[in-house]
């Protein structure tokens, strides 16, 4: 009888809230965006991605939640495009693949480069490291080194 009662309730709510965002995901070029899109959007995992030319765009919908995700292409040609698909947007997801330590510095520096863009204050943003297992293997290494 409570079920029937919360489904009930869950489709009266539903008849008038329903909420629609849209976030705009960057990071430099092999950062997980397109990966981690996926995952949101189907639940799926591959390790074979093509690499995004330009923008991709899709809307997930999880119950009344409608979130339309705007991964774009983290190669330097598509850099200068970043601002134009943040603007205006509920969130920024800034990706980072944390265990490529010779991308850090340049992807520091491009989300620096973005968030410094007047058009972009009070957007809220979110950094995310793509490969965390990767990083915590590569600190513990790291440490095993500086023992020795």
């Amino acid at each position: 009888m409570l079920a029937l009662i919360n489904r009930l309730l869950d489709w009266f709510r539903s008849l008038f809230w329903k909420e629609e965002m849209e976030l705009t995901l960057v990071g430099l070029q092999y950062s997980g965006k397109t990966t981690f899109v996926n995952v949101i959007a189907s639940g799926q995992f591959s390790e074979d991605m093509i690499p995004t030319v330009g923008f991709n765009m899709r809307k997930v919908t999880k119950g009344n939640v409608t979130i339309k995700i705007w991964d774009i292409g983290g190669q330097p040609r598509f850099r200068s495009m970043w601002e134009r698909y943040c603007r205006g947007v509920n969130a920024i997801v800034y990706m980072v693949d944390a265990a490529d330590r010779e991308k850090i510095e340049a992807s520091r520096n491009e989300l620096h480069n973005l968030l410094d863009k007047p058009q972009l204050q009070g957007i809220p943003e979110l950094i995310c490291h793509s490969r965390p297992r990767d990083l915590l293997l590569l600190c513990f290494l790291q440490r095993e080194r500086q023992h020795r």
